[in-house]
């Protein structure tokens, strides 16, 4: 009789005690910018959730192509908003989900065995005999490539060390050349700077953001997302304090609640 009593309220409990949401997977492109802060921003989200996230990072230029002709991804990060923008005007975002994320920043970065006086002569250091190659991310796809060329031209400096310029395909192959020794210095995005492996092997000097047009970067639900509740708390978790708080390390300027 112990047992059917057990038994029963057992039976009763789980008829009237709310069910766990079952564990998803969002897949996300992300801008290689994120590297650092999403990796750490994932793993706590999905300890946080019980959800999987599967990150491809790469150029937003190339991730907007690769959109266009049906890349199967929930979630896409640009670091330029105009980006997801577009993928709403054409129907492969939902409309009234650009979410403006942050705002990125770039960097002047060499390594520490550099004799470059970037801390004094900043851009001009680029100058500088020892600099021979200056890495930056591609500017036909890459919008922090179009950020560093554009600071360039600003300082007067783009005609004077074109020629010395090697193009990563995204930011964070731009960010390898220099720290691998392929290149002397390069324009990376602040995130990476700040990275652990990175802080170690060099020093930066932060590029005024007047000498270059913002790096606003933009998120967007896509149209063919297989699993938008998973996608909506994603971007609910960026949103919120955790969130905030894992991209200002990386040095973004995070939008206002």
């Amino acid at each position: 009789m112990t047992r059917l009593i057990l038994a029963m309220a057992a039976m009763l409990s789980l008829e009237f005690t709310p069910m766990s949401v079952e564990a998803g997977e969002v897949v996300i492109a992300a801008a290689s910018d994120l590297n650092y802060a999403f990796k750490e921003l994932i793993q706590s989200f999905e300890q946080k959730s019980g959800h999987r996230v599967k990150l491809s990072l790469g150029s937003s230029g190339n991730f907007f192509s690769q959109i266009q002709n049906g890349a199967p991804y929930d979630l896409y990060f640009s670091a330029d908003i105009r980006y997801p923008q577009k993928l709403i005007d054409s129907g492969h975002a939902a409309a009234g989900s650009l979410y403006a994320y942050a705002i990125g920043r770039i960097v002047l970065w060499v390594p520490a065995r550099s004799t470059a006086p970037v801390e004094q002569k900043r851009l001009e250091a680029l100058l500088d005999p020892s600099i021979k190659k200056i890495a930056v991310a591609n500017p036909k796809h890459a919008p922090y490539g179009r950020a560093a060329v554009a600071a360039l031209e600003t300082a007067g400096l783009y005609g004077r060390v074109k020629d010395r310029l090697v193009f990563g395909e995204n930011i964070s192959q731009a960010a390898q050349f220099v720290e691998s020794g392929a290149a002397d210095a390069g324009i990376i995005a602040l995130s990476l700077a700040l990275a652990p492996s990175m802080k170690a092997a060099g020093r930066y000097w932060e590029i005024p953001a007047d000498l270059h047009p913002p790096l606003e970067q933009g998120a967007v639900q896509l149209t063919g997302a297989k699993n938008a509740p998973v996608a909506t708390d994603f971007l609910d978790f960026l949103k919120g304090p955790d969130g905030r708080a894992i991209m200002q390390r990386y040095g973004f300027v995070v939008p206002d609640k």
